[in-house]
């Protein structure tokens, strides 16, 4: 089908991590993106190595404090649906380039920013990380065991799930409200915002006891049948089995489910020691010989997989989900469309 975001145009500057993947995302819904680069990068992609993440873009090299650049800027902006921006607040109104200023020439502009803090707050105007910001907003806090520091992915948690993915859901929600009003909008997506805003699913689960503010002592994170596990070949492999049903089937597979101990899914005092029984039974096979036995199963399995590693997983290249060019791996854009009728 037509790409969705076919015909709307979006300036992106340059700038590092959440804001480029959300021009990147939007361009693989069809947007036309314009990246706006400095003439001298500081980005250790030079030359031939473009970014996965600005590849399909067109690149325009301009001097934002050179009055002429910044005149050149403006002129794109009044054919523009929208803009992406991530500096630090203050910086692109000391360029004269902030909303203010671009109103006037574009009202139907949407504008969207994304920092780590938020454009206000005490902290608004300091440097910080994706751990930082996932940390303070209590995000990072489920992440990891008992006694051992809290650990994420790196950049998913919060520069890309609470930063570029709600600067994206902000800026197609103005696009859709600017096409009815002719009215543009700020967006300021926070990545501080967005990773509190993902806990909700685990806080609704809170006041009834299901999860808890202490580590390891939730079904999520300290049950026996939900856990990593590491194999006979130091490879790791994941158990998700939270139903009872899907629970029974594990014992089942695994010839445990005679074990008294086992009978009580869910009586958390036992599940230390259980988890101890299971991490030296998935000890005794390697992950290929796991796969072999449990998954396409209703046990909810799954192998630890580097991306490489996944990009060969047979379920992985019937659904075309990674690709290689020009010697680099790369994920497909995602999600994908469909004509309704189709």
């Amino acid at each position: 089908m037509t790409p969705p975001l076919e015909g709307i145009k979006i300036i992106e500057i340059e700038s590092l991590g959440p804001a480029p993947f959300c021009g990147m995302l939007l361009g693989d819904l069809g947007a036309e993106i314009t990246l706006i680069k400095r003439p001298i990068s500081t980005s250790p992609f030079q030359g031939d190595n473009v970014p996965l993440i600005d590849q399909g873009k067109t690149a325009v090299k301009l001097d934002l404090k050179s009055r002429d650049d910044s005149a050149q800027l403006k002129t794109l902006v009044q054919d523009a649906d929208g803009l992406i921006e991530g500096m630090r607040p203050g910086v692109m109104e000391r360029l004269g380039l902030g909303p203010g200023d671009l109103a006037p020439i574009n009202p139907a502009l949407v504008y969207g920013r994304v920092t780590g803090w938020g454009q206000d707050g005490p902290l608004s105007r300091a440097a910080g990380h994706d751990i930082n910001y996932s940390a303070l907003s209590g995000a990072l806090w489920f992440s990891g065991q008992p006694e051992q520091p809290p650990l994420a992915p790196p950049t998913l948690l919060a520069d890309i799930g609470g930063g570029a993915l709600y600067l994206s859901v902000g800026i197609l929600s103005a696009l859709l409200q600017a096409k009815s009003t002719g009215r543009g909008a700020v967006i300021d997506a926070a990545m501080i915002d967005g990773s509190a805003h993902m806990l909700n699913l685990l806080l609704t689960a809170i006041p009834a006891g299901v999860i808890r503010e202490v580590r390891g002592t939730s079904p999520l994170d300290g049950a026996h049948w939900y856990n990593t596990y590491a194999c006979h070949d130091k490879k790791y492999i994941t158990v998700g089995s939270l139903e009872p049903k899907f629970y029974a089937l594990l014992l089942e597979k695994l010839n445990l489910q005679a074990g008294p101990e086992f009978s009580d899914q869910f009586d958390s005092a036992k599940w230390p020691e259980l988890k101890t029984r299971f991490e030296a039974l998935f000890a005794m096979k390697t992950q290929a010989e796991w796969c072999d036995l449990l998954e396409g199963t209703d046990v909810c399995f799954a192998p630890v997989l580097t991306p490489s590693e996944a990009a060969e997983h047979p379920h992985m290249k019937v659904r075309g989900i990674y690709e290689r060019r020009d010697g680099r791996l790369r994920a497909a854009p995602a999600p994908r469309f469909k004509n309704l009728t189709d």
